[in-house]
């Protein structure tokens, strides 16, 4: 399933990155290996950190000071692995499995029972993939903060490429029975859009 934003999309005006190296005594989150700091004019007194892809991206105001800076990287890092370290006990790749078990049996019986399912780091310019030749199924970690429904039919999207590598009817006669198509692709391509113009805007 792609996603309709291209991978590596720019920062906006007001912006500015800096990779910066990890606070000492800090582990960063699984999947990521380096720390962003991104300035922006936009930005007054807020500080966040997201994870974009294998980066952990901390957002503060550019005329932030350097103390200030490094006390806040290393808070939001310290925030960032925690939420994902609990995250990863409820969404890993084991609990990505028995989900999808139970959706192939309710909507994709004919399928084949996957290999493996797992969370990949490097989907950027799409949300799930499927190897049919060797029954693995890959999705974008970026869905793991997304609604269960749309978790869910991503995976039934992809489970229904075990049976049909196209996108022709019969395929889509499988994606249907979890549910109309059109309402995910918007929430997604709605997400790529907010996720574009949050950027834009200089996080």
């Amino acid at each position: 399933m792609s996603s309709s934003r291209a991978p590596g999309a720019r920062v906006g005006a007001g912006a500015a990155d800096t990779v910066v190296p990890t606070p000492r005594g800090l582990e960063l989150p699984p999947g990521a290996d380096e720390i962003v700091v991104r300035r922006s004019t936009r930005r007054r007194r807020s500080v966040a950190a997201r994870l974009d892809g294998r980066r952990i991206v901390v957002m503060i105001p550019a005329l932030m000071g350097e103390a200030d800076q490094d006390r806040w990287v290393r808070e939001m890092v310290r925030r960032l692995a925690g939420r994902e370290g609990r995250r990863a006990g409820v969404t890993g790749d084991g609990a990505l499995m028995v989900r999808a078990a139970g959706l192939r049996r309710a909507y994709v019986p004919e399928a084949p029972e996957p290999a493996s399912v797992r969370w990949v780091p490097n989907q950027r310019s799409r949300w799930g993939s499927c190897t049919a030749s060797e029954r693995t199924i890959r999705l974008s970690d970026r869905l793991r903060v997304m609604p269960d429904w749309v978790i869910d039919a991503v995976l039934v999207h992809e489970l229904a490429h075990l049976v049909h590598p196209d996108h022709g009817p019969a395929f889509r006669r499988i994606e249907r029975r979890y549910g109309p198509a059109e309402r995910v692709g918007g929430f997604l391509e709605g997400w790529d859009a907010a996720t574009a113009a949050f950027e834009r805007c200089g996080g």
